[in-house]
């Protein structure tokens, strides 16, 4: 036997921790499951600890496309009538990765020895996230997998158009970000250098801003390395920082006030959070375990706490819009929203919906600024560009008119 760790959700809300020996992590989960509460992870104690070198560099079997393809098809074929395990192995031929295949292999091998679809999803190292499983687990409850697919599928084809409108208009801008910075590196680099001799031969007093260029160009030929490692070290110590729980609450909390920035990040994080809950409650999920399970999606602590506050009012009574504006974090809108809700009965309806509000403003705001990000980059480059040239043709005038005189 060996020592497990295990989180877990009650049916009043409340996230469970605990530790558990057991042979396997399934049987973790069976029993947590046994006491009425819904697992969300069962790990070895050694492996809680934090993630191995390994684990940071082991590729997914699955890309969230291909999972998303999965659940797409596996909905599909179930709607067909076709039995689970047949579906699984229709599915086998689909994938073109190996990967893939082999993990569908084993979900197929489970689900034929008498597991649910869930315990067998679970068992694939981390290729299915904890919402995924969860939501999974209450289908088999209520009798309705394929409907939960069908939601799942959605859920995700929907987080992933908005994840790829934004990669996609943050091409360009990055791409002439590049070029600006390598213009830049290049002229401090290698067109600058050229002119140092001459300078010196001169022995005249160089302008302040030529003192200036001279000196980046000689930093960034000889210490170039030193910019790198100060880039790395100021990451490790960044991401060590964020690992405190104050500091990223603090961190967090000033970007939810960061004008136009924070106001775009909280519409992300409430469409999140909103879509995720509509998504469980739909799928037969009761509001405190959807809330318990939604509040760990969310990348914000401050909202993300918000969250867990409003969980604990509504264990009390009160209704969830009221609760969650009782946090000052939320849009009003979105309360109002999910008010109307509440009142018509249509509160996982409700909730999709503004989530389908935010992620069109998301993208709205998203593309404003990425309009004006190009013109901006542009003028950035041009006055770096003329500010380097000035530098160096400052002396060169001086030295003319000097002659000239």
């Amino acid at each position: 036997m060996a020592l497990f760790v295990y989180k877990a959700v009650t049916p009043a809300g409340e996230t469970l921790e605990g530790r558990m020996e057991a042979i396997s992590a399934e049987e973790v989960i069976a029993k947590v499951q046994d006491a009425g509460n819904i697992p969300l992870s069962a790990s070895l104690a050694d492996a809680a600890a934090g993630p191995g070198l390994g684990n940071l560099l082991r590729k997914q079997d699955m890309t969230p496309k291909q999972v998303a393809a999965f659940t797409d098809q596996l909905a599909t074929l179930m709607g067909a009538g076709q039995p689970l395990d047949r579906a699984l192995q229709i599915l086998l031929d689909l994938p073109e990765s190996e990967k893939a295949k082999r993990l569908i292999s084993r979900v197929r091998d489970q689900v034929r020895e008498g597991s649910p679809l869930s315990d067998a999803l679970e068992q694939q190292h981390g290729a299915f996230n904890r919402l995924y499983i969860n939501m999974i687990r209450a289908g088999e409850v209520g009798g309705t997998l394929e409907r939960t697919l069908r939601r799942l599928a959605e859920y995700m084809e929907r987080s992933q158009q908005l994840r790829s409108s934004i990669v996609s208009a943050l091409i360009y801008p990055v791409i002439l970000a590049l070029a600006v910075l390598g213009a830049i590196f290049m002229l401090l680099t290698f067109v600058v250098p050229q002119f140092v001799p001459m300078f010196e031969d001169i022995g005249m007093e160089l302008p302040g801003i030529t003192k200036i260029v001279l000196l980046l160009g000689n930093f960034l030929t000889g210490w170039w390395w030193l910019l790198i490692a100060g880039v790395v070290a100021l990451s490790v110590w960044f991401q060590r920082q964020m690992a405190q729980v104050d500091t990223r609450r603090v961190w967090d909390q000033r970007l939810l006030k960061a004008g136009l920035f924070g106001t775009l990040y909280m519409r992300m994080e409430t469409a999140k959070l909103t879509r995720t809950l509509g998504t469980l409650l739909q799928s037969g999920v009761p509001l405190l375990s959807a809330l318990a399970i939604a509040r760990n999606v969310l990348s914000n602590v401050v909202l993300a706490e918000a969250v867990e506050a409003a969980s604990e009012m509504v264990k009390t009574g009160d209704g969830l819009a009221w609760a969650l504006g009782q946090q000052k974090q939320f849009p009003k809108m979105a309360l109002q929203m999910v008010a109307v809700g509440e009142e018509s009965g249509e509160l996982d309806t409700m909730l999709l919906k503004v989530a389908d509000v935010y992620d069109g403003e998301t993208r709205a705001t998203i593309d404003r600024l990425l309009a004006a990000l190009t013109p901006i980059l542009t003028l950035v480059m041009a006055v770096a560009v003329g500010f380097i040239m000035m530098a160096l043709l400052l002396p060169i005038m001086s030295i003319m008119s000097n002659v000239g005189g």
